[in-house]
C-alpha cells in the first residue's frame, strides 16, 4: 500500500483512502470495532490455555508452539467462514478448538471482533456505505477470502464497486454481481530461464542481475524485485550480501529480530534463561545491555576483569565463593560491584520461569518489545527459538529501493523488472498440508484452507508474468545443500531452454569489489594479499626452507627481545622443540581460545593442575602440624581430605568443572594421588623440613609460609645467558641443610628408564636442581626425580651436574640459531598437544612437517641434536 499512497501523493489525490478490505469493513462496521491483530489474538491464547481443558489436545497445550500454531488454526477458520462452534459436535478436535475459540473471544479487548463479526456489523451499516467510503475500488488483489466476499457483493448494491483485474483473472465468485470488472490485456515482459548451482549461488546472480540494472540505466531500484515462494532458505544470503554490495534492498516482509543489535540482546538474555548461568554469557549480556540505563551501569568501567578467565561461573554458589575472595581494592576504581551483580546474578539464575521478570530488568526500549513478542509467541522454555522466528522493519523504504519479498506481495505490487528465484519442484508451488491442531478427516482441507498455498502459488506466478512489464527472470539451483540434484518448477510460463550459471563462471557485472576481484583472477593476483598468499602457498609445498617457514633476518630485534626474557622450564623446552612455537608464542603472544564452558572430564593439564594445588594445600598443612617427616598415615590421610575440599571450592571459582557425579570421582582420583605422592619413596631426610610451590628466579610465592630463600632472587644458567625462573612442586631439606629432595610430580604416564632429556621433553628435573644448587650453594648434595603417583613409580636423575652440561649446550646451540634466524618448526609442530596448530597449514603434522623435516634438521643442524637425546 505504501507504493499507492506515494502515487497518490504525486497526483495529489485529495480525499483517496487506501487500504485493506479488512480496514475497509471495520469503517463499515464502524463504532470501536476492530479486527484482531496478531499480538492480541496470541495474548489471549496464552490467558486462555493453562485454564481451558482441551480434551485431546490437553497433553501438548504446554508445549512450545501450540500458542502460534492455535493462533493460526483460529485465524484460517475465521477467514474460511468455518463456525467452529456449530461444530463442536461433530468431532471432539472441534469441541476443543471451540471452547478455546470461547476462551479466547471471552479475553480479546473490547470492541475487537472476529471477521464474521465484523461483516454482521457492516452488513447492518449498508445504507451509509456511500457516505462513509463512497466508490470503491478493489486494487492489487487476485483472491478474496470467503469469510469478506458476501460483505464485498452486498457492498456494491450500496455503492459503485470496481473490481481492477487489469491482466489478472478475476475470481469466478463474482460473475452475475453488481460488481464492474475492469481487463487489462496482460504484459509482454521479456521471459528469460536460468540456473544456478545452488540456493547461495542464485541469491549472489539476483544481487548481480540488480546491479548491472542499475548501474546500466535501464531501471531504478524501485522497478527492481526479487521474489521467492517461501523467502525463509534465502533470507539469511541476501541479508549478507546486501551489506557486502552495499545496496538497498528492502525486505518486504522484515528481517530477524536477532540480526540487530537489540534482537541480540534479547538473545543474550534468553541463552542464560535457557541454557544456564555461565560467565561467557553474562559477558555477552553485559555488553549488550550494559548502556548508560543499562543495569550494570552502576559498576565501574573494567569490572569483568574480577572474573577468573578460565572460571565457568555457572552458579550462584560459584559466584557467591568469587565474591567472598574479592577484597574491595580487588575492583576497578576500589569500587565493590558485589552488591550490585548478586541480584543480577540471582535472577539470572532462575532460568526461564523468570523471563518475564528478566526482560523487564535487563532490557529497555526495542529490545524489550521484541522479548514482549517473544513470551506472546511461545513458552519461556523455547524463547531462543522463538526470538530466531521474529521478523521486524528493516528501516528502509519499499518505494526508493530494491524490494525482496514473497510472490503473493509482488502479484499485488507488481514492478518493470522481475526475477523469481527458488523455481524449483517442491518449492514453487509448495505442497499442501493439513492444519496442525485440525486434521483433513475433520475438516477437508479446502473447506478449511479454500485458498491453499499450492494454488496461490501458481495464481501469483500467473500473476507476476502477467503483470510484470519489461523484464522476468526465472531463476531455479539445480542441488540443494546436501548436493542432491533439483528438478524444474513444473508450471507453465517458462521458456524451454534455459541459460547455464557456472558457479565459477566470471560475471558480466561484479555486485562487489569482492566479487570483482574473486571473479577476476587475474587482477586479484595483483593485489598484496593474493601475492602473500600464493606466495606461502607456494612455499609451503616445497622442501626446501623458505620465508615462510620461519626464515627471518638475523638478530631481529623481536628475537633478541623474547631471548632475554626469563625463562621458565616451559618456554626452554618449546624452544628446543618447536623454535617457531617459540617465537609466535612468546614474541607475538599467539594463543587459542580458551572455552570456558563446563567440560563433561578434566583434560590432561587441568587434572595436574588439580592434584598439584592439593599437594601444596596438604603439605602446608601437614608442615604447621610438626612436619611430614613426622606424620602419620592417618594424619596425612586428615590432611589430603582438608585440603581437597579447600583445593575443590578454589577450582570450581577458578576453572570449568565437570558435572557433580564426574567431578566428585575426579576429585576421589585427585585425593588418591595425592597421598600416594606424599607417602611414596624411601628416602627419609633427617629432621626435613618440606615445602610446596617454591618459586626462585622472580616468582612470586603462591603461599605465605616460609620459603627456603628468596624467591626473587636471579637464577641464570650457566654460559647460556638464560634466567630461569618456575616453581618446585616439592623440596625437602635435610635439618643441617646438606641434603635436598627435588621432586617434580607428574599425573601422566611415566616414559622409559634412563631417560635424561627425552630429546628435550624433560628439562625439569636439571634445571631445578641447578636452581636448589644455586639458591642454596655448591655444597649441598641433590637428588632430583620425577614422581608418577598415579602409577606409582620415582625416576631419579642419575647425574645432574652431567645432565645440566648437557643441557647447557643445546641451549646454547638453540640460542645461536634462532638469533640466527631460524625460527623453524620442530618436532613439537603440528602435534596433537600443540595450541597453535591452527597457525601452519592443514594437517600440518602428516604433510607440511613431515616435507620440511629433512630441511629444517639440516638447517638449524647442532640445536636439531637434542631431539634424538636420551
Amino acid at each position: 500500500m505504501r507504493e499507492f499512497r506515494l502515487r497518490a501523493a504525486r497526483n495529489a489525490d485529495h480525499g483517496l483512502q487506501i487500504m485493506s478490505f479488512e480496514q475497509l469493513a471495520v469503517r463499515l462496521a464502524g463504532g470501536f470495532s476492530r479486527a484482531v491483530d496478531d499480538e492480541s489474538l496470541r495474548v489471549a491464547i496464552q490467558q486462555t490455555l493453562p485454564a481451558t481443558p482441551l480434551g485431546e489436545l490437553e497433553s501438548i497445550k504446554n508445549l512450545p508452539g501450540m500458542i502460534v500454531a492455535a493462533a493460526g488454526t483460529l485465524k484460517k477458520a475465521w477467514l474460511a467462514g468455518v463456525d467452529l462452534s456449530s461444530r463442536a459436535a461433530d468431532h471432539p478436535r472441534l469441541d476443543a478448538i471451540a471452547r478455546l475459540e470461547a476462551g479466547v473471544l471471552a479475553r480479546l479487548p473490547q470492541g475487537m471482533m472476529r471477521p464474521c463479526d465484523i461483516v454482521a456489523a457492516a452488513a447492518g451499516r449498508l445504507e451509509h456505505a456511500a457516505a462513509v467510503v463512497g466508490p470503491v475500488e478493489i486494487v492489487g488483489v487476485t483472491e478474496l477470502s470467503p469469510c469478506w466476499r458476501p460483505l464485498l457483493l452486498a457492498l456494491a448494491d450500496h455503492t459503485p464497486v470496481t473490481w481492477t483485474a487489469g491482466p489478472r483473472p478475476a475470481p469466478h465468485w463474482l460473475d452475475g454481481s453488481a460488481i464492474v470488472i475492469t481487463r487489462e490485456d496482460p504484459r509482454m515482459p521479456q521471459i528469460q530461464a536460468v540456473s544456478a548451482a545452488t540456493a547461495y549461488h542464485e541469491a549472489i546472480e539476483a544481487i548481480r542481475w540488480a546491479r548491472a540494472l542499475l548501474a546500466s540505466g535501464q531501471a531504478e531500484a524501485s522497478d527492481i524485485a526479487i521474489a521467492a515462494a517461501s523467502t525463509a532458505e534465502y533470507d539469511d544470503h541476501l541479508f549478507t550480501l546486501r551489506a557486502d554490495a552495499n545496496l538497498d534492498l528492502h525486505f518486504v516482509h522484515g528481517i530477524k529480530a536477532i540480526s540487530t543489535r537489540d534482537g541480540q540482546a534479547t538473545a543474550a538474555l534468553a541463552d542464560i534463561l535457557v541454557r544456564g548461568l555461565s560467565q561467557t554469557r553474562l559477558r555477552r549480556l553485559a555488553a549488550l545491555c550494559g548502556s548508560d540505563a543499562g543495569p550494570f551501569q552502576p559498576l565501574a568501567d573494567g569490572w569483568m576483569q574480577i572474573m577468573p578467565p578460565d572460571a565457568p561461573l555457572a552458579s550462584v554458589q560459584a559466584w557467591e565463593r568469587l565474591f567472598g575472595r574479592l577484597a574491595p581494592d580487588d575492583w576497578p576504581e576500589g569500587r565493590d560491584g558485589a552488591a550490585v551483580l548478586r541480584p543480577l546474578v540471582a535472577l539470572l539464575a532462575e532460568g526461564h520461569e523468570a523471563a518475564e521478570r528478566a526482560g523487564e530488568f535487563f532490557l529497555a526500549g526495542r529490545a524489550l518489545t521484541i522479548w514482549r513478542k517473544a513470551l506472546l509467541a511461545g513458552p519461556s522454555a523455547s524463547l531462543d527459538a522463538t526470538l530466531n522466528s521474529l521478523k521486524q522493519d528493516d528501516g528502509l523504504e519499499a518505494c526508493t529501493s530494491i524490494a525482496w519479498m514473497p510472490a503473493s506481495g509482488l502479484a499485488a505490487s507488481p514492478r518493470k523488472f522481475v526475477r523469481l528465484i527458488g523455481l524449483n519442484a517442491s518449492r514453487w508451488p509448495r505442497p499442501i498440508s493439513e492444519d496442525r491442531l485440525i486434521p483433513d478427516h475433520v475438516i477437508a482441507k479446502l473447506d478449511l484452507d479454500p485458498l491453499p498455498v499450492d494454488a496461490a502459488d501458481r495464481r501469483d506466478f500467473e500473476t507476476i508474468l502477467a503483470t510484470t512489464e519489461r523484464h522476468v527472470v526465472l531463476s531455479r539451483s539445480r542441488r540443494d545443500g546436501d548436493g542432491r540434484l533439483l528438478g524444474r518448477t513444473a508450471m507453465g510460463g517458462a521458456p524451454n531452454e534455459e541459460t547455464y550459471i557456472r558457479r565459477n563462471e566470471i560475471p558480466a557485472h561484479a555486485f562487489s569489489e569482492t566479487d570483482r576481484l574473486m571473479a577476476r583472477c587475474g587482477e586479484f593476483a595483483l593485489t598484496p594479499q593474493a601475492v602473500s598468499a600464493l606466495g606461502g602457498w607456494s612455499d609451503w609445498q616445497k622442501r626446501e626452507i623458505t620465508a615462510h617457514d620461519g626464515l627471518v633476518r638475523a638478530d631481529h630485534p623481536l628475537i633478541l627481545a623474547i631471548l632475554e626474557r626469563t625463562q621458565s622450564a616451559s618456554s626452554l623446552k618449546q624452544l628446543l622443540r618447536n623454535p617457531l612455537g617459540f617465537v609466535w608464542r612468546y614474541g607475538m603472544a599467539l594463543r587459542r581460545r580458551d572455552v570456558t564452558e563446563d567440560p563433561l572430564v578434566l583434560d590432561a593439564l587441568q587434572m595436574g593442575n588439580l592434584v598439584h594445588m592439593t599437594l601444596d594445600a596438604a603439605l602446608s598443612l601437614l608442615e604447621a602440624d610438626g612436619g611430614i617427616a613426622v606424620a602419620t598415615d592417618d594424619g596425612i590421610e586428615r590432611a589430603v581430605e582438608v585440603a581437597a575440599a579447600q583445593v575443590a571450592d578454589r577450582f570450581e571459582v577458578e576453572q570449568a568443572a565437570p558435572p557433580e557425579i564426574i567431578w566428585r570421582r575426579t576429585q576421589d582420583e585427585a585425593r588418591v594421588m595425592t597421598k600416594r605422592a606424599l607417602t611414596f619413596g624411601d628416602e627419609v631426610l633427617p629432621n626435613a623440613r618440606s615445602y610446596g610451590e617454591v618459586g626462585f628466579g622472580g616468582a612470586e610465592p603462591k603461599t605465605a609460609g616460609a620459603q627456603p630463600w628468596d624467591s626473587q632472587a636471579p637464577v641464570e644458567i650457566p654460559d647460556t645467558g638464560f634466567r630461569i625462573t618456575g616453581y618446585i612442586d616439592r623440596l625437602d631439606l635435610s635439618g643441617d641443610g646438606s641434603r635436598a629432595l627435588v621432586r617434580d610430580y607428574k599425573t601422566g604416564r611415566p616414559p622409559k628408564e634412563g631417560v635424561v632429556v627425552d630429546g628435550g621433553k624433560e628439562l625439569q628435573r636439571c634445571l631445578y636442581a641447578f636452581a636448589v644448587k644455586a639458591m642454596l650453594g655448591g655444597e649441598v648434595s641433590i637428588t632430583a626425580s620425577l614422581l608418577y603417583p598415579r602409577i606409582p613409580v620415582e625416576h631419579v636423575l642419575a647425574d645432574p651436574e652431567a645432565a645440566l652440561t648437557e643441557v647447557t649446550r643445546y641451549l646454547q646451540a638453540a640460542r645461536t640459531s634462532l638469533s640466527a634466524g631460524l625460527t623453524l618448526p620442530g618436532p613439537d609442530a603440528g602435534g596433537a598437544y600443540d595450541d597453535l596448530a591452527f597457525a601452519l597449514p592443514a594437517n600440518a603434522a602428516a604433510a607440511y612437517c613431515k616435507r620440511k623435516s629433512p630441511a629444517v634438521v639440516a638447517a638449524l643442524g647442532e640445536a636439531s641434536r637434542v631431539w634424538e637425546a636420551p
